[in-house]
């Protein structure tokens, strides 16, 4: 189901992105959320690979899916905070989601200098970024399926996928004490 969720994902999110260019479609916001959302998937992904012992190092795919994303959440930030200082109070948005972003991009690259450390911490951060992922198809569901664009539809599946994600951080943590 896993494998079968990842997949629907990756193409839901390359679907967006050209859509969120179309003429009277054109959404900056939606296209950085789509590159998000991959990001998410891919790397979610890419922790499994790290189960194994045997991987001592982050490769070039990990290091360059992690770095695209932590220039990507900068790029929000700024844009959020030069859309704010310009009365545009939706860009509230750009600074929250580039900020998670920006989280857990640092948070991979402290993982990937603590790789000699013998915890479940791949299991931790794929999880964390599989139900990012979900926050990300629920939200999507919520505004462009449902029509619903108010800042609540926006933040609260994130606010709920938070608690959710901070429940199993906790229940994993607690099986390798």
């Amino acid at each position: 189901m896993g494998k079968l969720f990842s997949v629907g994902m990756i193409i839901s999110s390359l679907i967006s992105i050209p859509i969120s260019w179309l003429p009277n479609h054109k959404n900056l916001f939606l296209f950085l959320i789509g590159i998000f959302t991959i990001y998410l998937v891919v790397s979610g992904n890419r922790m499994i690979t790290f189960k194994s012992r045997k991987k001592k190092h982050a490769n070039a795919i990990d290091k360059i899916t992690s770095g695209t994303m932590l220039i990507l959440s900068s790029f929000m930030i700024v844009l959020g905070v030069y859309g704010l200082f310009n009365g545009h109070y939706v860009h509230i948005l750009f600074i929250l989601f580039g900020g998670f972003g920006l989280f857990l991009t640092v948070m991979d690259f402290i993982f990937y200098k603590n790789l000699s450390n013998p915890t479940n911490n791949w299991l931790i951060n794929h999880v964390r970024k599989m139900i990012g992922a979900l926050i990300a198809s629920i939200t999507a569901f919520i505004v462009a399926g449902l029509g619903i664009g108010n800042l609540i539809a926006w933040i609260l599946p994130s606010v709920i996928g938070t608690i959710y994600i901070i429940y199993w951080r906790r229940k994993l943590t607690a099986n390798t004490e």
